[in-house]
């Protein structure tokens, strides 16, 4: 037997961020309305973020009509701690790209912004941001040539 869905056993954390997916996806559509979109064959400056905001905005959608069909999830109470933690990681990033290299800005994005899961294990943090911090140099200074101290001596 299925539940049908009313008014009260509606998935609301679901249904947020399909709304709030839609919402961004449409933002970044305003944002870019005055950037010339062009063809795949001759990009204009418009081609990708108004492709990469359809995207998410299509995938806000099937979230929310998803969301709809699905039982009641009760929305929890909201903890600020991971927010918090993920800002002061993205800031600290931020600040350290240019003064302290891309090496040491990106294990302190790691490291820190692993604090936010209370399920995570240093070995695993270790690990990952060893790998990460060196595909991320290789990729985004050496072969992208993004111009970013990569040590900061």
């Amino acid at each position: 037997m299925s539940i049908k869905p009313t008014a009260n056993n509606r998935d609301f954390p679901d249904i947020l961020a399909g709304g709030l997916l839609i919402f961004l996806g449409a933002l970044g559509l305003w944002a870019g309305r005055d950037l010339t979109y062009g063809s795949p064959a001759m990009m204009g400056p418009g081609f990708l973020p108004k492709s990469l905001c359809t995207v998410i905005a299509l995938i806000g959608a099937v979230v929310l009509i998803k969301a709809l069909s699905k039982p009641h999830e009760a929305l929890d109470a909201i903890n600020p701690k991971p927010l918090i933690i993920i800002v002061v990681a993205i800031a600290g990033f931020a600040f350290a790209a240019e003064r302290f290299g891309f090496v040491a800005a990106t294990i302190w994005l790691l490291v820190v912004g692993s604090l936010a899961d209370p399920e995570s294990r240093w070995r695993e943090i270790l690990i990952s941001t060893a790998v990460l911090t060196t595909l991320g140099a290789l990729l985004f200074v050496y072969g992208l040539g993004v111009q970013m101290p990569i040590w900061p001596f």
